[in-house]
């Protein structure tokens, strides 16, 4: 299977409750945003801009679990901003995991090893003979250093939880492509670098691990297919993958601080199918979460209706409507945004022409994608598909993987903003 059957089988019993009971519009995924506040300064992600005025803003940690509460989501994505820097984010965690939710940490993955070595540290007073010997193949992997190796043993009993492997958690990933491509639209050397650092480590931690990829309009797709042997051989879990779409706080942010054109970077319609023609075959090569529904989309085999109520977004501000890219409101309640959204001005038409103009490009993953899994428009052996999908084989690990460097921006010497070695 694709996805855990334990996971699967939560997700799928809370769309039949939903469904049996003739409830038309309700929540699959919360969007948790507890802060904006980031470490990095990615190119074409709005955050910075549209909540300028809020970064050192923070979600109390009773009104994040109270959100996963009222819209009854099963699963939980904490993103933002940057969600490690969230300073209840292990109680986050904790809570939402008692909630029986599905928790994705979505996160740039900078700082990803010291929230491990904190539960190896808290590990060692549980479990020492196990934590040491952790801690000695982290040592020979060079995933730890001597002194950090030293801090984690000698560290006193943990007075808070740590982020422990869990079946119910993913550590999710932001890559965009390999070591040059990712750095540059993070804009800063060396973040590439971590991840896979970060990646391996929880691997051999025990978590469970997938990654997030948007493609953009200069994205090459062969460096894409590298990428993704090179996790498949490093043992990632899963992967989603959706295109960059040129959404208004984006564009501003784009436009003002880098003096770049929108058109230059993000997708249209158009280019998405072209981009995402083969996606299909990649699906059966790399283990994508979702449906076969979505993919064909992407390839522009059909059409999809949006279904951004499904996957709604929970910040510093409230309810964010309509969806997570684009801000008209924001609402006190999540049956407040759903009742007071006029999601019949939003989305497309069934032939593809935009209900509203900033639509008219958008395909991401967090409107069309439930679409797919919920069955809205379905066609005709649309559920056979889906289930073939993801209770069939799980796509093998890729041993060419082992074969691909990823290592080609900084760590290679090219650098990545001006093609030269940093100093």
């Amino acid at each position: 299977m694709r996805f855990p059957l334990a996971l699967t089988a939560r997700i799928a019993a809370h769309i039949a409750w939903n469904k049996l009971r003739g409830v038309e519009k309700f929540a699959t995924v919360l969007q948790l945003e507890p802060l904006h506040t980031c470490n990095l300064t990615c190119t074409g992600c709005g955050r910075i801009r549209e909540y300028s005025t809020s970064l050192k803003d923070l979600m109390p940690l009773a009104d994040c679990l109270a959100a996963a509460q009222e819209c009854g989501a099963p699963m939980v994505s904490i993103c933002g901003g940057e969600p490690l820097i969230y300073p209840h984010i292990e109680e986050l965690v904790a809570g939402l995991l008692a909630q029986r939710r599905i928790v994705y940490i979505c996160t740039n993955g900078m700082f990803m090893r010291k929230k491990m070595r904190a539960h190896l540290a808290s590990l060692a007073h549980t479990n020492a003979a196990r934590a040491s010997r952790l801690v000695e193949i982290l040592l020979s992997e060079e995933l730890l250093s001597p002194a950090e190796a030293a801090e984690i043993r000698s560290a006193p009993a943990p007075s808070k939880p740590a982020i422990a492997p869990s079946k119910w958690m993913y550590w999710n990933v932001h890559l965009d492509g390999l070591e040059r491509t990712h750095d540059l639209i993070v804009e800063r050397e060396g973040v590439f670098k971590e991840c896979i650092a970060a990646i391996r480590m929880a691997k051999i931690l025990g978590y469970r691990v997938a990654t997030n990829t948007t493609v953009y309009k200069e994205t090459d797709m062969d460096e894409l297919a590298r990428l993704f042997d090179h996790l498949s051989w490093l043992g990632v879990d899963g992967h989603t993958i959706t295109p960059g779409y040129d959404y208004d706080a984006a564009k501003k942010d784009m436009a003002a601080r880098l003096n770049l054109r929108p058109e230059d970077f993000f997708l249209t319609r158009e280019s998405t199918r072209r981009k995402f023609r083969g996606i299909r075959a990649w699906g059966e090569k790399y283990n994508f979460f979702g449906t076969p529904i979505y993919l064909d989309f992407l390839a522009g085999r059909r059409e999809l209706p949006c279904s951004a109520w499904a996957i709604p977004t929970r910040n510093i501000k409230g309810w964010k409507g309509p969806c997570y890219l684009m801000t008209d409101a924001h609402h006190a309640g999540y049956r407040e945004l759903l009742e007071k959204t006029p999601w019949e001005k939003y989305g497309v038409e069934p032939d593809g022409r935009a209900r509203d103009a900033r639509c008219e490009n958008c395909m991401v993953h967090c409107g069309f994608e439930p679409s797919g899994a919920l069955g809205v428009d379905a066609r005709p052996g649309d559920t056979w598909a889906n289930i073939r999908f993801n209770f069939g084989k799980k796509p093998a690990p890729r041993p060419e993987g082992a074969a691909v460097d990823p290592f080609d921006g900084v760590t290679a010497g090219r650098g990545h903003k001006t093609g030269t070695p940093a100093s």
